[in-house]
């Protein structure tokens, strides 16, 4: 079949740098080099005992068919419970929409709500498959840099001058991938003041890290502003805090109206999300919440040592992220674009990195390091990282 045979709105579509890299290291390592991954936005644990334990104790009962298309309604309670106890987001079961991951929230909501010519604003650098799905549905991709002199928020003043007549959606990620940067709750009322006389423009809150936060609880969420509810589509799931990236496993919020065309998309793609993985994602909801607070503390702990580490090498500066698990060190000294960086890191230092153009124009100069990986690892990469830059100087 020739290229020429494929759609051509599928060249609106990119991919992830992480599993391009993540390809090439495997490679590498099938050949006998030995290659440390922090390319890969994973984390390194294991899935919590009691998790699995109501996973598998479901398959056993007879939970391996077909559930209804948002998800059941035992899920969805206690998924609209968590919000309305530790988010300050009152929500209801008919307002939460399950999905088999994360991404399918970021693809349904544009599909949604964007028709072509409709202007996305969006982070930069950020989660690539942002670009992708406003490019997909027809939309105008609307950047909003991030710098670090700035911890990687909005500027207000800029994000202010992106809306337009045109504006549609408005994507919020916070903590962010790829830079580890967090929205304050001043930040995010300040954006909901901008907003607040467009009550046209809609939010698609990515809050996917928000129990990996380093100085609070969780992120603030702009749905819990006075009057954003029903204007916001909140992204989460359960691949992050409870390590269960495999499982795919996500769920939206959102106003009633939108979760009936977002579940008629679901009918219309996925059919629905396993229904043993949701009565796993029950248990991580109302089990113990120790691992979460574990994996936390073990990520701050390697943060904490890394970017003090990577402060160290000369040429390299990185600004301390406050939540996820990502550094985004600035590489720019050096003379070489962040993806000849990376791959030459990975081909001669034995480092698996993601490229800082690979989340936008504005990541240039940067590379995305996961210190989702033990302490050790991470201490081999930064020596291999230090001799790799000597090298270049």
């Amino acid at each position: 079949m020739s290229n020429a045979s494929i759609a051509s709105r599928i060249e609106l579509l990119k991919t992830e740098s992480a599993f391009k890299i993540l390809a090439r290291a495997n490679e590498l390592e099938a050949s006998g080099r030995s290659i440390i991954h922090c390319e890969i936005g994973q984390p390194d644990f294991k899935t919590p005992e009691n998790i699995i334990k109501a996973g598998c104790d479901a398959m056993n009962s007879g939970f391996t068919g077909y559930t209804p298309s948002p998800g059941f309604i035992k899920l969805r309670e206690a998924i609209a419970d968590f919000y309305s106890v530790n988010k300050n987001v009152p929500a209801e079961a008919d307002e939460v929409v399950v999905v088999p991951g994360g991404k399918p929230v970021m693809f349904f909501t544009t599909q949604m709500l964007v028709n072509p010519g409709d202007e996305v604003i969006y982070p930069d650098p950020g989660f690539p498959i942002y670009h992708s799905c406003i490019a997909f549905s027809g939309g105008v991709p609307v950047p909003v840099p991030l710098r670090a002199d700035n911890d990687f928020r909005f500027d207000l003043e800029v994000f202010r001058n992106s809306i337009t007549p045109k504006t549609k959606l408005v994507i919020l990620n916070s903590p962010s991938n790829p830079t580890g940067g967090v929205f304050s709750k001043e930040d995010i009322n300040a954006i909901a003041d901008i907003l607040g006389d467009r009550p046209d423009i809609f939010i698609l809150s990515d809050e996917i890290y928000d129990r990996l936060v380093y100085d609070d609880a969780v992120a603030p969420s702009i749905a819990a502003v006075p009057g954003f509810k029903d204007r916001t589509v909140i992204l989460n799931g359960f691949s992050k805090a409870y390590s269960m990236t495999g499982w795919r496993l996500g769920y939206g919020i959102m106003n009633k109206e939108l979760a009936k065309a977002m579940e008629l998309l679901m009918v219309n793609s996925n059919s629905c999300a396993a229904s043993f993985t949701q009565i796993a994602a029950i248990e991580a909801l109302k089990g113990p919440q120790d691992s979460v607070e574990y994996m936390k503390n073990a990520f701050m702990e390697r943060r904490d040592w890394l970017i003090t580490a990577l402060n160290s090498i000369p040429g390299i500066s990185c600004c301390m992220p406050k939540g996820a698990f990502y550094a985004f060190p600035d590489i720019s000294s050096f003379g070489l674009s962040s993806f000849d960086f990376c791959n030459r890191l990975l081909e001669e230092g034995g480092v698996a990195a993601s490229w800082g153009s690979s989340f936008g124009e504005n990541g240039e100069g940067h590379i995305r390091l996961s210190y989702a990986n033990s302490l050790e690892n991470l201490k081999a990469a930064v020596d291999r990282l230090y001799v790799f830059s000597r090298g270049l100087r």
